[in-house]
């Protein structure tokens, strides 16, 4: 059985454990990463940049492939060109990245709709000449992340995994759902297991990870090497970190207050004061439902529409650090 306290080798960079941070649109920032970072977690990836669209250098793009903190640093790029996959993954490795990641499994309309992230596992010729592409133009490890396939009809995720080996991937990650599934249902762990049986690079699963049972069930019904945590992290970064260490790393409600103040004022020192004020505010909502103790309507929506950062920080740190019985733990 994979021990999750154990480092992992891709390609000469050493990730300190097993248990990753996905790379989430809107979410997985660099204040995200630095605090699932800090708690522990093996690998955090940042959000998927549009390959073109880095190219232009345009702030908000460049943004994105800080990793200021970060003891290895990932950036996944998604796109349909190889000139730009390759461009964008120069100026990674330019910009300090330690791996470089391609997205073919972004389920969003608007990205299958220009014929990228899942939309590539309808076409694995060229899904496999960005792949190509990308490898060629760096000299750090590239791995993929990918879904199961594009639906239940055409599962062939493990013919794009072993495909990508031999083009020189160095590891690949998948979600156990289908791209038409979107995050309908329940992710398919066992059907993950026949990308394993395909290739020889380590594996990664992902797909409704929450705590550590969960971590353990992934990885025994998929025989993976490596587990990866998503949507499960929201309002809680340092879930990834809770589930290799166990109850050793507890987290209680004056941590949580504390986390969540320090993570509102990491977005708007990173952002600016206006930006990150409104892109905080997702992040919020995901504390107070998680973790909020008989916060009333009033309450929420004080700190929720506050534009005051000073008095957001204070109403936030109170509305989450009331004692309550609960043990916190439990959620590794």
């Amino acid at each position: 059985m994979t021990d999750l306290n154990d480092p992992l080798e891709i390609g000469g960079v050493t990730l300190r454990n097993r248990v990753f941070l996905a790379p989430m649109s809107g979410v997985s920032d660099l204040p995200f990463r630095q605090l699932a970072w800090k708690a522990g977690a093996g690998m955090v990836v940042s959000e998927m940049v549009a390959s073109a669209e880095l190219c232009t250098r345009e702030r908000g793009n460049l943004l994105r492939l800080r990793g200021d903190g970060l003891g290895t640093h990932v950036v996944q790029i998604a796109g349909r060109e190889t000139k730009w996959m390759a461009e964008a993954a120069r100026i990674a490795e330019g910009e300090g990245a330690h791996i470089i990641d391609i997205n073919m499994g972004c389920p969003a309309k608007k990205v299958t709709g220009g014929f990228s992230g899942s939309a590539l596992m309808r076409d694995l010729d060229h899904a496999l000449t960005l792949i190509e592409a990308t490898i060629a133009a760096v000299k750090i490890p590239v791995t993929l992340k990918m879904r199961l396939g594009w639906d239940n009809d055409t599962i062939n995720a493990p013919e794009l995994a072993s495909r990508a080996e031999q083009a020189g991937v160095q590891m690949v990650t998948v979600h156990g759902r289908t791209r038409c599934q979107f995050y309908e249902g329940k992710a398919d762990w066992r059907a993950i297991r026949a990308v394993k049986q395909a290739v020889s690079i380590p594996l990664v699963a992902n797909g409704d990870v929450l705590n550590r049972a969960d971590a353990a069930g992934i990885l025994e019904a998929s025989g993976a090497d490596a587990v990866m945590v998503g949507r499960g992290s929201y309002g809680q970064p340092w879930l990834p970190g809770m589930i290799v260490h166990g109850n050793r790393n507890g987290i209680n409600q004056s941590m949580i207050a504390d986390y969540a103040v320090a993570h509102y004022e990491a977005m708007l020192a990173h952002y600016g004061e206006q930006t990150g004020i409104r892109h905080s505010r997702k992040h919020l909502g995901w504390y107070l439902e998680k973790h909020g103790i008989d916060i009333s309507t009033a309450e929420r929506i004080s700190i929720m529409t506050e534009t005051n950062p000073h008095l957001v920080a204070e109403r936030l740190h109170a509305a989450l650090s009331r004692p309550d019985e609960h043990d916190m733990k439990k959620v590794a």
